[in-house]
């Protein structure tokens, strides 16, 4: 039975019944403008889009504009990481679907902050490591996607924090931008949200050496996902074969 995290999008093994009222980053975990460093983004910071409003989508700077772009997705602030800019200009990751996708915003749009943090879940290995301006603090296994639900690899982001809709989540359910290749439709939710959260009681299953286990979502020991706690909302998240 999946667990009904962002009205039952997430796509996670479980027991669980309709969850609680989300916690989102602006009080499960700190936003990006409250971070230590104030300079430019270099090294390990990434510069992120802390959107005011629902914003205009652009395919290029300064082309007609193709869509807008949420300002707030199930009822957290978009907050987005940057990839590149122009004067005027900022092209920015999606959590919307497909995954990868990206659009051009104007400046006049968002909030300029930043992160110096940056996640990776290495499928190969079944870890997820967390790394400060560019320095690994610390690696942990991790429970990832099977061969037929697996995680997708790609580049994302931390979308927000949800509350757990059972203890076994742990403290804390870590909504991300990426979505199910394998699963569209999760119990009639419309999406499937990849997501990182406690072990669900299978962490002798998770192990020291990690384990294929979930429908996608990434379980981790309850004392590693603890250490996620400050990571902002618009963290990257790069998930690698």
């Amino acid at each position: 039975m999946a667990a009904a995290l962002t009205g039952g999008l997430v796509a996670c093994t479980g027991g669980g019944s309709a969850s609680p009222p989300p916690v989102h980053a602006s009080t499960a975990a700190p936003l990006a403008g409250t971070v230590r460093r104030v300079a430019p983004a270099g090294g390990g910071v990434t510069l992120l889009a802390a959107l005011d409003a629902t914003a205009g989508e652009f395919a290029r700077p300064g082309g007609p504009r193709s869509g807008w772009v949420p300002g707030s997705w199930h009822g957290a602030r978009s907050v987005l990481p940057i990839i590149s800019s122009k004067p005027g200009w900022a092209r920015v990751r999606l959590a919307q679907r497909p995954n990868g996708s990206t659009a051009w915003i104007r400046d006049s749009s968002f909030q300029r902050r930043i992160t110096p943090y940056r996640i990776v879940v290495n499928l190969a290995t079944t870890h997820l490591a967390l790394y400060d301006d560019g320095r690994k603090v610390f690696s942990t296994p991790a429970g990832v996607g099977t061969a037929s639900d697996p995680t997708p690899a790609g580049q994302y982001f931390v979308a927000f924090f949800e509350a757990p809709p059972a203890s076994a989540y742990g403290a804390f359910v870590i909504v991300t931008s990426a979505h199910s290749d394998a699963i569209s439709d999760w119990q009639g939710s419309g999406d499937a949200v990849i997501a990182i959260h406690g072990p669900l009681g299978s962490g002798q299953l998770i192990g020291t050496k990690g384990a294929r286990l979930s429908h996608g979502c990434v379980r981790l020991p309850e004392a590693a996902l603890l250490r996620l706690r400050l990571v902002p909302a618009g963290t990257p998240i790069e998930i690698i074969r």
